[in-house]
């Protein structure tokens, strides 16, 4: 998953951006409307979350601008904007929730997995392919039964294997889902970080296979026991 953060302060991009990754997510911070829209023009993000004051331009207007162009991503507010007639004006713009600042980051993460169990990407709250199971909310990976460790960016590459299971998944949309803006994975790196989750998923009977396919990308396949 993969997260934009449009915010003018330095240290609550810092602190976001801390307990985002904690909660092992990606995410691109950004301190103006600007830099944000221009990175919504070049990447495809899971979830939004926007400052309303901004220096270059409203978060209202950017809000709703975005909605007219038809941005499907959903979309957490967090502003100082406390009164209630603002909250409702920033739903009203399109937001899918609102976070008044001050805010704890447990409560953060909370609304997050929510909107992740909302939105259309991860309208299954609950992930199956063979014997294997994620919890989205959560962040649990089971096999039968049984609990597998996994470091969160595995988790996030199974997740995203096992949506599109029986299909092949191109090593081009793997480092584009696990980089952050300026900080861009190798195919190397994928590589790497596709053969440590091999080695763990193939140490249960999940049931399913992780293929390379040459030159593409790779593939998540069940097999018979």
């Amino acid at each position: 998953m993969r997260i934009l953060l449009i915010e003018d302060s330095a240290r609550l991009r810092d602190l976001v951006s801390e307990a985002v990754r904690d909660a092992g997510w990606k995410i691109d911070a950004f301190a103006t409307a600007e830099l944000g829209r221009a990175a919504l023009a070049d990447h495809t993000y899971d979830l939004l979350l926007l400052d309303l004051g901004l220096p270059d331009e409203d978060g209202l207007d950017v809000l709703k601008s975005l909605r007219e162009e038809k941005l499907q991503t959903p979309v957490l507010v967090l502003t100082a904007r406390g009164a209630i007639d603002e909250r409702i004006a920033g739903l009203d713009a399109g937001a899918d929730d609102y976070l008044a600042k001050p805010f704890h980051n447990g409560e953060l993460v909370a609304r997050i997995r929510a909107l992740m169990r909302r939105a259309p990407v991860t309208s299954m709250p609950v992930l199956e392919y063979g014997a294997l199971r994620i919890d989205v909310a959560s962040r649990r990976v089971m096999c039968s039964g049984a609990e597998i460790t996994l470091a969160p960016s595995e988790k996030g590459l199974l997740e995203l294997l096992m949506r599109n299971g029986g299909k092949v998944v191109a090593k081009s949309k793997i480092e584009h889902a696990f980089s952050e803006f300026g900080d861009e994975k190798s195919s190397n790196a994928v590589e790497l970080a596709v053969s440590r989750l091999r080695k763990k998923v193939e140490g249960h009977k999940t049931g399913t296979l992780i293929e390379t396919v040459r030159g593409v990308g790779y593939m998540m396949r069940e097999v018979p026991d």
